[in-house]
């Protein structure tokens, strides 16, 4: 079994922000930073997530809702592992004035367009296209609606 404490490999929490029109930066979805925390992580997960460098990886503060609401919704130390192990190893963005604005203005598409989704991911979404960052989710489905996004499955298997 492997630790996910091992991870980055360099125990790094780099701070640093994302430069737009970097391709190799990432956002990691809910769905992402939850594989971390799995008894049993996907190996191929874990290793395409070894290889970026920690300034590299972000995350949303609407991810950060997401797992404690999961994690208080479940009880027992779930959040303390959430904190301890996924949330020093990657940069939580803010939803932010500009991100608020791109978020209406994908929502309101989608819904003129038919093809709702839900307001978590609406906003997630709008902070990597704000900060032109590649979301990393098992969740493409959702993610493909939106006009201009970068997606990524690592967990595909």
């Amino acid at each position: 079994t492997r630790s996910t404490r091992s991870w980055p490999p360099d125990g790094s929490t780099s701070r640093a922000w994302p430069l737009a029109g970097d391709a190799d930066v990432y956002l990691l979805d809910t769905n992402a930073l939850s594989e971390i925390l799995r008894k049993r992580p996907d190996p191929a997960f874990l290793t395409r997530l070894r290889a970026i460098p920690a300034e590299s990886l972000h995350t949303s503060s609407i991810c950060v809702f997401e797992l404690r609401l999961g994690a208080a919704l479940r009880g027992g130390r779930l959040w303390e592992r959430v904190e301890a192990d996924v949330l020093p190893r990657v940069r939580v963005l803010p939803l932010g004035r500009d991100e608020a604005i791109r978020a209406g203005e994908v929502w309101a598409g989608l819904q003129r367009a038919g093809q709702p989704i839900g307001l978590e991911d609406v906003l997630i979404a709008a902070t990597a296209l704000v900060r032109d960052l590649t979301v990393v989710t098992g969740n493409v489905r959702h993610f493909d609606r939106v006009p201009g996004i970068r997606v990524a499955n690592w967990l595909a298997g």
